[in-house]
């Protein structure tokens, strides 16, 4: 039997001008998770379980350490099966939340994430993909503590599997929007939106009018030569529920179309 002694880990920092606590509130509970990233449950302890909903699967574990508003740690035991790989001999993906107070008033929020294999390809690919896609969405973070601070938040997701690479479907989604860059005005479904960001891995667009919220439009491998192309919208205030049964319903008929654009 292997031994897992191989360590895989990704680390990154974002700086943020808000408080500890306005920053715990958002990565240490289950709606502000929901909120910014993805469908959380969590509870708000140490040993407390926690799932995250990812849409055709979901990612579950304990809350290992729970010291407010600086340090909060998961423990994710089953992370190789969300690889296609269940039962490796794997240690458990264990993910460190770091919350620094810096001189200028603004603090300093740093992620590990880290375990231990056996020196496996698809241990390190798994990791490099989930540094990839876990970065961006701090952007996320960073939009929901700007404008929507402790509120919480309606979720709607839609999405399509395509036969293409994620690059080429992402290039398609811009162009059905016809987003070329940041600060470009789009209508989504009847709601005014500002592209905030793009990237080859998506779109992150910002509600102007109304402002309720923004959208992050993606693509991902899901397989050798498919792609999932994913619409996660996050949606606040008191017209949240009416705007959202909209918003799916203009997603779904979105998605029907995209693979002859992509094509």
């Amino acid at each position: 039997m292997t031994t897992p002694n191989v360590p895989v880990r990704f680390e990154f920092s974002i700086e943020l001008p808000f408080t500890p606590e306005q920053i715990w509130q958002a990565i240490a509970t289950g709606p502000g998770m929901t909120a910014w990233s993805m469908p959380t449950e969590l509870e708000e302890r140490a040993g407390g379980e926690y799932l995250v909903d990812m849409g055709e699967t979901s990612a579950r574990g304990v809350v290992a350490a729970w010291e407010p508003p600086h340090r909060f740690v998961l423990e994710e035991p089953d992370w190789a099966a969300l690889a296609g790989h269940e039962g490796a001999d794997v240690t458990p993906l264990v993910t460190e939340f770091l919350v620094a107070a810096t001189s200028g008033g603004s603090c300093v929020l740093r992620v590990v994430s880290s375990a231990f294999g056996t020196g496996a390809d698809w241990e390190r690919e798994f990791m490099d993909e989930a540094a990839k896609y876990w970065e961006p969405q701090f952007q996320n973070l960073r939009l929901y503590l700007t404008s929507f601070p402790g509120q919480r938040a309606t979720v709607v997701e839609s999405g399509t599997e395509l036969t293409s690479s994620p690059g080429h479907v992402v290039m398609a989604m811009c162009d059905r929007f016809g987003a070329t860059g940041p600060g470009d005005s789009i209508d989504v479904h009847g709601i005014a939106g500002r592209v905030e960001k793009v990237s080859d891995l998506g779109l992150l667009v910002r509600y102007t009018e109304p402002e309720c919220g923004f959208l992050n439009l993606m693509a991902y491998p899901n397989g050798e030569h498919t792609s999932y192309a994913l619409a996660r919208v996050y949606l606040f205030g008191d017209s949240a529920p009416e705007l959202a049964a909209n918003q799916e319903a203009g997603w779904k008929e979105w998605f029907a179309e995209l693979p002859a654009a992509v094509a």
